[in-house]
């Protein structure tokens, strides 16, 4: 059972028909839409200032959610996929997002909706990033954008991908 754990009297709110990995930590004021799912390792930490999730979310394996204290909370909108190991730290993320294995996004970072971010991208504190492109590198910068295969072959079918793989383990 994934460890859900209350902090200064906030207790995690999880949706309807979610997935938590066994090993899967969700800590203090954390509210998750429906059809979330939170894979193994999956570190999501409430304690020190708010997280809010959509639905349709994932957060795969090894990935970290947290915020800094008085400083900066992190919003995740609807159709997200957080990529094994990535980072999200005080960050703003819009709709249809999809966040590369292993990169990592700093306080005050604002991710528009429609944008795909590479795996191992750094991206510096208080960078906003378009809607409609793909962004890469350490730090991470505007490469091209979107288009339908990257949105749909890419964004979409690894969400969606993501409900069905969960539905595997609620069997």
């Amino acid at each position: 059972m994934a460890l859900i754990k209350s902090v200064r009297g906030f207790t995690p709110s999880i949706g309807e028909d979610c997935f938590l990995a066994e090993n899967a930590t969700l800590i203090g004021d954390v509210i998750c839409g429906d059809l979330c799912s939170f894979w193994y390792t999956a570190v999501v930490r409430g304690d020190v200032s708010p997280i809010r999730l959509g639905n349709k979310v994932n957060i795969q394996d090894g990935a970290v959610i947290h915020g800094t204290f008085e400083k900066s909370e992190t919003k995740i909108g609807n159709n997200v996929s957080i990529g094994h190991r990535a980072i999200v730290h005080g960050s703003t993320i819009e709709d249809n997002v999809l966040v590369g294995m292993g990169a990592i996004l700093m306080d005050h970072v604002y991710v528009e909706s429609n944008v795909l971010i590479a795996s191992g991208a750094v991206v510096l504190e208080g960078t906003r990033l378009e809607s409609g492109y793909l962004y890469a590198g350490i730090p991470a910068k505007k490469i091209k954008p979107l288009g339908a295969e990257l949105l749909d072959g890419q964004i979409n079918r690894i969400a969606e991908a993501y409900i069905k793989y969960s539905g595997w383990f609620k069997e």
